[in-house]
């Protein structure tokens, strides 16, 4: 079983509740641990593999609660470094069919300072680049950029997922397609939803719209659909894969919980690499990675709501 090496922000999900989606009336707000990358680290290991999470948090009780919420779910947070900046921040609405907002207050997480003791532990492994703040500069983008170069240099199966919020790029989504290209067209796998697909092709067909992102780069994509499924595609393929029906309260970490899953079984089959040559395997990937995706919209917060090994495969 190999390790899977997740990038990016760990932050504070402040979720406000009793109020809809409309923050400016929020009153109430519960604290939750969240941020894409942490919350795929947290998905792989709960199901019982193998992973690190690379990112930096604030010196303070935020950043200290973070990292004991990693290490209770037995992720490793060897290379997570602490900085002097507070902790980023999300303040989180929800909808009534679970949709949630964003409104970031944005702090430690773009301090990161890349660590090259990690370029040897990639070599033949897998590495996720799923950060939603990664392309926002700051130390955090120049070490994406640097730890992308390390893994096409260590022959490491690399997964990008865009992960776009609108409250971080307003006015700037030719910046966000621009910087996101250059991930795409290295990445063996990327993770989209329906919007990033549109944005980054520029296509509303979402057929189209694969084609023209594997004419970027990427060999596989995954395309989440919500409740109707997720969309594989590849150059010469494309199936939509249904997902299981159940009653969303809270749709936060989906997403990542669905990749997360997806790349825990793409690290128990040796060479990640051949997942990319079996699309019948991947298939069967991707439904088990779609049930654990729709079980963690059943309870509140990404973390807490992750499903664990029996939940996904009855083991």
């Amino acid at each position: 079983m190999k390790t899977v090496y997740c990038i990016g922000e760990l932050l504070i999900d402040f979720v406000a509740i009793k109020q809809g989606n409309d923050l400016s009336k929020a009153t109430e707000f519960t604290k939750k641990a969240g941020g894409a990358p942490a919350n795929v680290a947290c998905t792989i290991a709960k199901l019982g593999g193998k992973s690190q999470f690379i990112g930096a948090i604030g010196n303070d009780p935020f950043g200290t609660f973070l990292l004991n919420v990693l290490k209770e779910n037995r992720v490793d947070t060897s290379l997570v470094q602490r900085s002097k900046t507070f902790t980023t921040m999300a303040f989180v609405s929800l909808a009534e069919d679970g949709e949630r907002g964003f409104v970031f207050s944005r702090g430690a997480d773009k301090k990161l300072k890349y660590d090259p003791t990690l370029k040897k532990q990639l070599q033949n492994g897998i590495i996720h680049l799923g950060a939603a703040t990664a392309l926002l500069g700051g130390g955090l983008e120049e070490a994406y950029d640097r730890y992308l170069f390390d893994a096409l240099t260590q022959n490491t199966f690399i997964s990008f997922d865009p992960n776009f919020r609108k409250d971080l790029w307003k006015g700037e989504e030719s910046t966000f397609v621009k910087k996101c290209l250059r991930f795409i067209e290295k990445s063996h796998l990327c993770k989209f939803s329906k919007e990033e697909a549109q944005l980054i092709s520029g296509e509303s067909d979402l057929e189209r719209a694969c084609n023209t992102i594997h004419e970027i780069g990427s060999p596989l994509i995954t395309l989440t659909l919500g409740s109707e499924g997720t969309l594989v595609s590849t150059p010469k393929k494309k199936t939509i894969v249904p997902s299981i029906k159940v009653r969303a309260i809270d749709t936060t970490g989906a997403g990542d919980a669905f990749i997360g899953c997806l790349l825990y079984q793409i690290a128990n089959i040796g060479d990640p690499h051949l997942i990319l040559s079996d699309y019948g395997q991947l298939i069967e990937m991707v439904a088990m990675a779609n049930k654990a995706g729709a079980i963690t919209t059943t309870g509140y917060g990404a973390i807490p709501s992750l499903p664990d090994n029996s939940m996904v495969f009855g083991e």
